[in-house]
């Protein structure tokens, strides 16, 4: 059937696109045997080459821990300060076998598309990481272990089930400032405690005020019952009247 040869340099990928096959399933590598009969027809086969080199992406965060401020403000801490930054490192690489999948969906012709759609993700895992980072529901121990430049298992795991088209994934930290989390967690929980101890001062206040109120419509609503007997039986004032006379004689 004859030969045509796919330019393809080491170290990169080709995907093969024709006008009669469409787009084939099978990533072209370098130096790899990789044969179809419909390269030979003229003009219906085009290559696109695409480097999967490794993506090395610097970031860096700056937060406070939850409510921390606030916390330092009861406290009578001013000088107290929860904030934290890091520096660090996202690095992953785009798995080969996940190459024509990407470049058939998102419709990639060349390295500027594939690069463009590598920046797009790699803004979308370094939201993910701040989201984890500063989220109120996040434990302080795991953020005080993710600072202190320890694997958050959890985290590559959210990742890679987010982006299945990536491998190798890490999340490296460079260097971080971190604030003294045994304080921070004494002072949040003596401020726990006062809001709880003003909660039971405020229900009991509520409960007595309450009390008194109801105490003060039973004792009207019972006037308001005599108020009505005597209004039906003018009789009754002359017997408490008599009553009255014989207890004070």
């Amino acid at each position: 059937m004859g030969w045509a040869q796919f330019k393809v340099p080491p170290g990169s990928y080709g995907v093969i696109y024709s006008k009669t096959h469409g787009v084939d399933p099978v990533p072209v590598q370098s130096g790899e045997f990789h044969w179809v009969w419909y390269k030979l027809i003229p003009t219906n086969v085009q290559i696109a080459v695409f480097r999967l080199e490794t993506v090395k992406v610097p970031v860096s965060f700056n937060s406070s821990l939850p409510s921390g401020d606030s916390y330092a403000s009861f406290a009578g801490l001013a000088a107290a300060d929860f904030s934290w930054n890091l520096k660090g490192e996202i690095s992953f690489n785009i798995n080969p076998d996940m190459l024509v999948t990407i470049v058939e969906k998102h419709k990639l012709t060349d390295q500027m598309s594939l690069d463009a759609y590598i920046q797009g993700i790699t803004q979308d895992m370094t939201v993910i990481i701040l989201r984890i980072l500063s989220s109120a529901a996040t434990d302080n121990q795991r953020l005080e272990r993710i600072l202190s430049g320890n694997l958050d298992a959890e985290m590559e795991r959210e990742i890679r089930n987010k982006f299945p088209e990536i491998s190798n994934f890490s999340f490296v930290i460079q260097s971080a400032g971190f604030p003294d989390f045994i304080l921070y967690r004494q002072v949040r929980l003596l401020y726990e405690e006062f809001l709880s101890k003003q909660r039971e001062f405020v229900s009991d206040a509520f409960g007595k005020r309450a009390e008194n109120h109801i105490e003060s419509h039973l004792r009207f609503s019972e006037l308001e019952r005599y108020g009505d007997l005597l209004t039906r039986f003018p009789v009754l004032l002359d017997y408490l009247s008599m009553t009255m006379g014989r207890e004070e004689q």
